[in-house]
This record gives structure tokens, sequence and C-alpha cells, in this order.
């Protein structure tokens, strides 16, 4: 997995760089509210807000390449 990791003022933001995931943002704030989840943007648009706790969408779809990527980063403990 090719992502690099930013810390900013206001949080994570984890680019991802691998051809299943070109143009994927993942951004995830320090210290937000709960459940546990992260933003997907693709292209500058609003993917999915993922749960991680709970594994599913809280707003938006996620498709099998991003529930993918998503559970490959969660193993890697990236997320």
């Amino acid at each position: 997995m090719s992502c690099s990791i930013s810390v900013t003022i206001d949080g994570n933001v984890m680019r991802c760089r691998r051809s299943a995931a070109a143009g994927t943002s993942l951004l995830a704030w320090i210290g937000d509210h709960s459940p546990r989840h992260v933003h997907v943007y693709r292209e500058g648009k609003l993917v999915v807000k993922w749960d991680l706790d709970n594994w599913q969408a809280m707003k938006g779809t996620a498709g099998a390449r991003v529930e993918r990527l998503l559970s490959e980063l969660v193993k890697e403990g990236k997320l």
C-alpha cells in the first residue's frame, strides 16, 4: 500500500497512490466525534463517510474497492 499521511492542525490527511485508489484522499480528524470514522474523497468529491467502529456508511456509498482499501488500511494499523 502506498499512502502518505500528513498531519495538519485540523487532523490527518491520507493520500493513497495505488491504481485502485488513484485520486483518493482519506481524512480523519484527531479528536473528532464518535463513532470513529473517515471521510473518503475522490477527485475532491465526498464518496463516503465511513464508520470504522460499526463498519458501515454514515453518508454516501462505499463500493467494493473503497471497502477493500479501508479494510487493508485498518489491518495495517493506518486507520
